[in-house]
């Protein structure tokens, strides 16, 4: 294993497009902490990012992996790159010639897929952490590690989004192409939402429950929006008479779902492979 990783890191950092954006990705992560830096003053409406607790622990693990999840269309270029490279440079033949069997080079690609998805939350981890300590009001040990479920959420839905977008890059072998899907598979899926919940299943919860299968859907409930979870949003939402009845948890359901989806998407991308003339 360590093998087959070493050819794809090699292949990545050699490439220029692939390294600058892996790169970009990594400081624009770190560029989180800048919000904590931005302040408002509109006469009596003033706001201070920092002083409204959304580094706060326990709140920030969830904040933070929520936003930096944002930034995967980066990575996810780098991925779908990784193969369309493949074939314009000749290199999947080659490894083929070089004895790499088909099983070997989906496996390389999956392992580079986790190893971005585990330094991403290794780094948001290390993030949060120093902005935590620097700014929130709670620093005793059983509240700063009380969430830490959400980086486990963060981990596995970028594992199960770089697989997706490593199945599209094999399938259609152009990286601006499956890069489009992306956004046109997303598309379908709010359609298909809509329909269910409009039309199929109105006034019912038939519709949540189909819709969580979906691919993106299911990547997307692993860490629903934060902001609502704001204690000045809450007393909004009061004075105006809004109830906030919103799930905000990780659950094992969830992360399973993104887990099937994941091991789909490898097969498929495998049998691709193995079926295709190269």
């Amino acid at each position: 294993m360590k093998r087959l990783l070493s050819i794809e890191l090699q292949k990545i950092w050699l490439n220029k497009a692939s390294r600058t954006l892996t790169l970009t990705y990594f400081v624009l992560l770190s560029f989180i902490a800048l919000i904590a830096s931005i302040k408002f003053d509109l006469g009596i409406f003033k706001i201070h990012f920092a002083e409204m607790g959304i580094f706060n622990f326990p709140y920030i693990w969830h904040f933070n992996t929520y936003i930096a999840a944002w930034l995967k269309f980066f990575l996810a270029i780098v991925i779908v790159s990784m193969m369309a490279n493949e074939y314009s440079y000749g290199t999947l033949k080659q490894n083929l010639i070089d004895g790499m069997s088909k099983k070997e080079l989906v496996l390389s690609k999956f392992l580079t897929v986790t190893l971005f998805a585990f330094c991403s939350t290794v780094f948001v981890f290390i993030m949060t952490l120093l902005l935590g300590y620097s700014f929130s009001s709670y620093t005793e040990l059983g509240i700063v590690f009380s969430d830490l479920e959400y980086l486990l959420a963060f981990f596995v839905k970028l594992v199960g989004f770089f697989s997706f977008c490593l199945f599209l890059g094999i399938l259609v072998k152009r990286s601006a192409f499956a890069i489009g899907f992306v956004f046109v598979w997303s598309i379908i899926e709010n359609i298909a939402k809509g329909f269910l919940t409009f039309k199929i299943f109105p006034n019912s919860n038939t519709a949540t429950t189909i819709e969580q299968f979906f691919p993106m859907e299911s990547m997307s409930n692993l860490i629903i929006e934060p902001f609502s979870r704001l204690s000045v949003v809450k007393n909004i939402g009061t004075q105006i008479g809004v109830d906030n009845i919103k799930d905000y948890g990780v659950h094992f359901s969830s992360i399973l779902i993104v887990l099937v989806w994941t091991f789909i998407f490898m097969l498929l991308s495998y049998k691709l492979l193995k079926n295709r003339d190269l």
